[in-house]
């Protein structure tokens, strides 16, 4: 009798879900990154929130302050700081050898990143439903509809945004030089996502970089889903453009990255 192929369950589900646990149990024990992940933007959303003040009129129905304005662009920021940062992990990883044992496995590739990738989104959508409660407290009005599409945005976005990490990740053998590529690449990405501004007010070629930047559908789908009632007198992207982009993104760098781990493993961990 043949012997049998391992399925994919054996192949990819279980050692994916075993690296996806192992990065949640991580973090919860690291409690300084939890406070990093989520303080931080908070702060920048109560302190910028309270300096631009009622200078700024949001692009919200009925109008608003900047700190209602700058709420959807708070809560990626929350998913970006912990989608990336959880994929420093990496870098550490390779220094503890864990890593070179895992890649001697019967492992592949994909189970590998899909693993990484899962556990970053699980912990960066998992600090945004948490921030994404304060809603109410600015006049923003949550309901069941508007609660679940936002959680269903913030699931999309953080997958690309980790699958971005690793990719990052991967090439980095050392935490500075990660951090580097965070402060150079992306957070320009986040200020231009209309996180802080809407794509309106840009001139030339900021404006058409926002356009073309898949994260600023992110924010965009983030902030329909929060005014769901009233997102028809939103000047945004439709529904559909939002979530399309999203999802051809999140696709775009989970495959780029399963192609990295695949294609250099051997020369990056050996």
């Amino acid at each position: 009798m043949s012997r049998q192929t391992p399925s994919i369950f054996m192949r990819v589900i279980l050692p994916a879900t075993s690296l996806c646990q192992r990065e949640i149990v991580r973090f919860v024990r690291q409690r300084h990154r939890v406070v990093g992940a989520l303080a931080t933007p908070i702060v920048f959303w109560v302190l910028l929130g309270a300096g631009m003040g009622r200078s700024f009129r949001s692009a919200a129905p009925g109008g608003g302050n900047f700190m209602e304005y700058f709420f959807p662009g708070t809560l990626v920021m929350i998913l970006l700081f912990t989608a990336i940062f959880s994929t420093i992990s990496i870098i550490e990883d390779r220094r503890e050898g864990f890593l070179q044992s895992v890649l001697v496995s019967p492992v592949s590739s994909m189970a590998i990143v899909l693993g990484k990738v899962l556990g970053g989104t699980l912990l960066a959508t998992g600090q945004g439903v948490i921030f994404l409660l304060l809603a109410p407290l600015i006049g923003v009005k949550l309901q069941a509809a508007s609660f679940l599409l936002a959680v269903g945005i913030m699931l999309i976005v953080s997958f690309a945004l980790t699958a971005l990490g690793f990719c990052i990740a991967w090439r980095m053998s050392s935490t500075q030089g990660f951090h580097a590529i965070m402060n150079l690449f992306l957070m320009p990405m986040w200020f231009l996502s209309g996180s802080m501004f809407p794509a309106d007010g840009a001139r030339g070629a900021m404006r058409w970089v926002m356009n073309v930047n898949p994260l600023s559908y992110g924010v965009s789908g983030l902030r329909r889903a929060l005014y769901w009632a009233d997102s028809g007198k939103l000047a945004l992207p439709s529904w559909t453009t939002c979530l399309g982009i999203s999802v051809a993104f999140a696709v775009a760098m989970f495959l780029a990255a399963s192609a990295i781990a695949r294609g250099r493993m051997s020369a990056d961990w050996q």
